[in-house]
């Protein structure tokens, strides 16, 4: 999937990050002894109808003689693989040109040695497979799945290995994907969530190299060369940058002749720096004024890195305030209680660094004064007296269900292997999570919260318009109006 194409995906947490904090993962029972079988399967689209597998996750690593870490599970219930590498080639490795490692990602698969990008897309699909690629904060990824039946799987992974090391960087889809976003960002001048994102990010962040969006801005894109993505490539591409996740229908033999074939495939290279940690921000509100009947609302603060021992207790404590959907804290004292807005959530995105600690919702104009201060109210109250003790069974109930979904497919199990490679989190982090979070007591998950959030370091951001403010309705079981904020963008 080109990055431009879906820029507004998050990853985050990745869409690689290992357990979010707003959605828990869980261990999962072994898979049968004897896998079913699968006869006549021709396409990957055949696997949508298919149910998700509980299985348990037997991680075996190692390293290619290039260097690059290689986690693999081996799972052989269907007849397919899922491939994926995480390299440190975040925008926060843009070193001054924001922009430039998600136009590099963006560009690998628009053209390699004897194809255009049109024959690279066909190749993937003649072969049944399914290519993706992205760049975030702090990694870029390319992803490939693919059947393991060798007449589909040696060539589609012949096609996958040129993309990552031969990319041609034709001068034509460079200037179509500037174009592309370009246009975007003129798009993004009416789009008050972005205008207030980015306020956000250069608030929290200042300096830092998470500062700057991914995609870069209209005054660094143009100027971008072939030249500059060839050498970011070349440094942030290398295999020893990189994490190989491999899952599926493999034996341990052959993973390790995929992982091999596709290390030396990469140029040569070490391991980049990992980000430095960013500087506390001054707190305090931002306004931007926005012609529009609602305001968005964010407030943040910086939160956790990806290696934090408090993670299993702030992702539940997370939970409890407004991680989920309703019966959060701040969904039922905002939305349910008094109708001021269609959502409001909390969550935390940690990183390599530590990343934001989030509040976002959007509210009528002539309430967002007054649904601010609520907000606030709700937050400072929740880290004062910290969640009930059904507040704490519901999460952890809530957990225990929807863990298993976390690591049901193949492509599911990439992403954390990948994350787990990317964080260097232990192989066992995931029942490792469980235990923790199934163990955790109210003192706890409040003592957590209070260690890494401040009522008082919120930096807040609002986008709407400058109207008069009417006093907030009292708070019912049954509000007289329907939920604002319906989201406008």
């Amino acid at each position: 999937m080109n990055t431009v194409r879906a820029r507004h995906l998050t990853l985050g947490c990745a869409a690689l990050l290992v357990l979010s904090a707003c959605a828990s993962k869980h261990p999962l029972t072994p898979p049968p002894t004897a896998a079913p079988a699968f006869h006549g399967l021709q396409s990957l689209a055949d696997l949508d109808t298919k149910p998700p597998s509980r299985r348990h996750l037997d991680i075996q690593t190692w390293k290619t003689a290039e260097g690059a870490n290689v986690l693999f599970v081996e799972a052989h219930e269907l007849p397919m693989f899922d491939l994926r590498l995480i390299f440190a080639a975040g925008s926060s490795q843009d070193q001054g040109k924001p922009g430039l490692a998600m136009l590099t990602n963006a560009m690998l698969d628009e053209g390699v040695p004897g194809k255009n990008v049109e024959a690279v897309a066909a190749g993937f699909e003649s072969l049944g497979a399914e290519f993706g690629n992205g760049a975030y904060r702090d990694m870029a990824m390319l992803s490939l799945r693919s059947l393991s039946t060798p007449d589909l799987q040696e060539p589609a992974l012949a096609l996958f290995e040129q993309v990552l090391g031969q990319p041609t960087f034709p001068a034509s889809s460079l200037v179509r994907i500037k174009n592309q976003l370009l246009a975007s960002f003129n798009d993004d001048k009416q789009n008050p969530a972005t205008l207030g994102s980015r306020a956000m990010n250069d608030r929290l962040f200042g300096t830092h190299p998470y500062a700057h969006a991914t995609e870069g801005t209209a005054r660094t894109i143009p100027g971008i060369t072939t030249a500059q993505l060839r050498a970011f490539h070349k440094r942030a591409y290398a295999a020893g940058n990189a994490v190989i996740a491999l899952a599926g229908d493999l034996t341990r033999e052959q993973a390790e002749a995929i992982a091999a074939e596709v290390s030396r495939s990469l140029p040569e290279g070490p391991a980049l720096p990992a980000t430095v940690q960013p500087d506390k921000p001054t707190p305090g509100l931002t306004h931007i004024e926005f012609a529009s009947k609602q305001t968005h609302l964010k407030l943040a603060e910086l939160g956790i890195d990806r290696q934090d021992p408090d993670y299993a207790a702030l992702s539940v404590g997370n939970q409890i305030l407004g991680g989920g959907g309703f019966g959060t804290r701040l969904m039922s004292e905002v939305r349910e209680k008094r109708g001021l807005t269609y959502g409001v959530y909390s969550s935390f995105t940690p990183m390599q660094a530590r990343g934001p600690f989030s509040i976002e919702l959007q509210t009528r104009a002539e309430l967002s004064e007054g649904t601010l201060k609520l907000v606030q109210d709700v937050f400072r109250d929740y880290l004062a007296n910290g969640p009930t003790q059904k507040e704490l069974d519901d999460a952890k109930r809530q957990l225990t269900g929807s863990f298993p979904l976390s690591t049901a497919s193949n492509s599911q199990i990439v992403g954390q292997l990948g994350a787990i490679g990317f964080y260097h989190l232990p192989l066992n982090f995931l029942e490792n999570f469980m235990d923790q979070a199934q163990g955790l007591t109210l003192d706890q998950v409040k003592s957590a919260l209070n260690k890494h959030l401040n009522a008082d370091d919120l930096v807040i951001v609002t986008v709407g318009p400058t109207v008069a403010q009417k006093p907030l309705p009292p708070p019912t079981d049954h509000p007289t109006e329907p939920a604002l904020g319906v989201p406008e963008h």
